[in-house]
Order: C-alpha cells, then structure tokens, then sequence
C-alpha cells in the first residue's frame, strides 16, 4: 500500500438499499482522501466488517432489516467507539422509536435527498461530514444518568430570565449541548439553542436532551417567553429569532432564506438575541463545520454581552468557534468542560445590575 491510499480515510457505508449503498459509495469513492472499504446491507453484517476491517468512519442508516441502527449505534459506542455519520430518511412518524441518534453518540446527521436537486449538495456535505468525522477521537458512550439522579437547585417559579443564554452549535454539537446542559442547575437564565439537524430530528433532540437532563427541555414555538429554567430549542427549518416583549424577551420562528446554508441559523439567532436582550445575554459557540455563528457572536460581544466560543481541542469540528474566534467575536475560548461554570458566572453578574 502506498503512502497516499494509507493515509486516507477508511469508510463503511451501511444501508439496507442497495441503490443507497452504491451512490455512497461513488460518492465518497471520488474523493482522493476517502476510501471505501466495505459496504453492508444490515447491523449484523456491519457489526462482521467493522470488526474485520476497521473503518475509520461508519455512515449509517436508521432504519435496516435485522435490528434498527439506533440500537446498532448505541452498542458500537460501547463495544468499538467509531466515529459514525448517520444519512437516513426517518421521519417524526417513527413514533417512539424515532430519531434520536445525534444523543446516541453520532457525529452528524444528514437526511437523505428528497428531490433530484439535492444530491449534489447532501453528497458534497457527507464528504465534508465524513472527513471532520475522521478527526474525531471516539470514546465510549459513558452511562447516561436516569432521570431525577441528577443533583437539582431549587426551581424558581417561572418568570421571565434576566439573563439569556443563546447556545449555537453543528457538527458534534449534540452531544457538546448535552454535557452543558446536564451541569447547570434547575433555575438556569432561560436558554435558546440552534443545532444544525434536520427537521425531522429536533423535536426528538429536544426530547432526548430532556429525557436525560434535569431540565425543561422544549422545541420552540413562536410567542414561547425565555423564562428562568427553560431550554428553547430551535426547530429544525426554521430560524429561531428573538424579539422584545416589555421586560419578557420572546422568541418567533421564521421559514426565510437559509443563512450560511442553515435553516436555523446561528447567525440569526444571535443576531436577534443582541437587539432583543443585548449585555443580558451570553453568547455561545460550539463545535461545527462552516463560519454560522461567528458574525452574530460578534454582533453580540459589540452590543455588551458575554460571548463564548468552544477550544480547538475540545471541538469535533474546529470551524464555526475559530471563525468566531478569527472575527475578535469570543471573549473567552473554553474547552468544553469549563463552559457552564462560565455561563453561570456571567449569568450572575447579569442577575445583580437588574
């Protein structure tokens, strides 16, 4: 083996459509740094050609024949942790057993193109997606905590937040949103959170992140105040803009044009939280491929507020936080365990000049 095909990175793609398994697979096959070493039609055989080959990176599907691939990812984060990208076409009519993978350790989540104008794009971002996947440093899943083990404030009654926490994060930015969250307390400043996901994702995202937190975990909808010990989370295509209501600030939901190729985006997000709450608010940028986000957070940090970006070792993906960090945008640069000490700190400062 040359020193060229070494070095590139080493994928499985597993669907149970063989039409699916082949695209991918010319895809990905396209790109000099990517190499696809196997394909497989259902978990079984996954579980067989990951343990004989050795992939670097696993695209997965959801929905397979043979065991369901959320139940297949949960087992490879604990038996052999592999970065995985799942593209699937599930949608909120999987019920219970819906998608609720990015919780379940995946690094992105793609949805399958619906229309023949969009392959081109999904497939050009699988390749980006793919390549970001391949740097991260897979662990196993550690065991997440049942609900009401975590240790709780006392619950302030509802009210309207003196502070606002707007959080925005992509690529490896689930499961960066979920360790934050499941350290603050019950009585946290309101929070508003852009993920980049589909839309068929978020409101089990929003689920997920309540269901294994202590907290008021919600997919936004417009009129919803940002109130003391919610979680407000954008819903998948549509931008989650933040308005004055008289000492309330609310949010609002609008379907326009993608900005920096999202629809939530982070720049809007922000954009609309310095002219609704302006020095209240505390701005943060996580893990994510691209530059959404960074122009808001300056807009933030020039309106007086707090703003926040991710570390480069921390990160999954060290692009949205360095652009931010590249603008003069963050304040502070954290790695991911010292954010929400951060937060809680500004949030404090915030709470004694009202």
């Amino acid at each position: 083996m040359t020193g060229a095909a070494a070095s590139r990175v080493r994928v499985l793609v597993v669907d149970d459509s063989a039409a699916i398994r082949s695209l991918l697979q010319r895809a990905l096959a396209r790109d000099a740094a990517l190499e696809v070493v196997g394909t497989a039609p259902d978990a079984p055989t996954a579980r067989q050609r990951i343990a004989a080959l050795a992939p670097d990176v696993v695209t997965l599907d959801l929905e397979m024949p043979h065991g369901d691939g959320l139940t297949f990812l949960r087992a490879l984060m604990v038996e052999r942790p592999t970065p995985v990208v799942v593209v699937s076409s599930t949608t909120p009519g999987g019920g219970a057993r819906g998608p609720t993978s990015p919780a379940a350790g995946a690094v992105d989540v793609l949805c399958k193109p619906s229309a023949a104008g969009e392959v081109g794009p999904m497939l050009q971002r699988l390749i980006a997606t793919v390549k970001a996947a391949a740097r991260v440093r897979a662990a196993p899943a550690a065991p997440r905590p049942r609900a009401g083990t975590l240790p709780q404030a006392p619950r302030l009654a509802a009210a309207p937040s003196h502070a606002v926490i707007a959080i925005g994060a992509s690529t490896g930015g689930t499961v960066a949103i979920e360790r934050i969250l499941a350290t603050l307390p019950a009585d946290h400043p309101g929070i508003v959170v852009t993920q980049h996901l589909p839309e068929a994702f978020t409101p089990f995202f929003a689920r997920h992140l309540r269901d294994s937190t202590h907290l008021d975990v919600r997919e936004a909808r417009a009129g919803d105040v940002v109130e003391t010990g919610v979680v407000l989370v954008a819903p998948g295509d549509r931008h989650l803009v933040l308005r004055r209501s008289g000492a309330a600030v609310t949010a609002d939901l609008d379907g326009g044009p993608k900005v920096n190729h999202h629809r939530p985006s982070v720049d809007v997000m922000f954009r609309s939280a310095a002219r609704a709450a302006g020095a209240r608010t505390i701005g943060v940028l996580l893990t994510g491929m691209g530059s959404d986000g960074a122009e808001g957070l300056r807009e933030l940090r020039g309106a007086g507020a707090r703003t926040i970006a991710q570390d480069e070792e921390s990160s999954v993906v060290y692009g949205m936080p360095r652009a931010a960090v590249e603008l003069g945008a963050a304040a502070a640069v954290l790695p991911l365990g010292g954010i929400a000490g951060e937060i809680l700190r500004a949030a404090s400062r915030i709470g004694c000049t009202n």
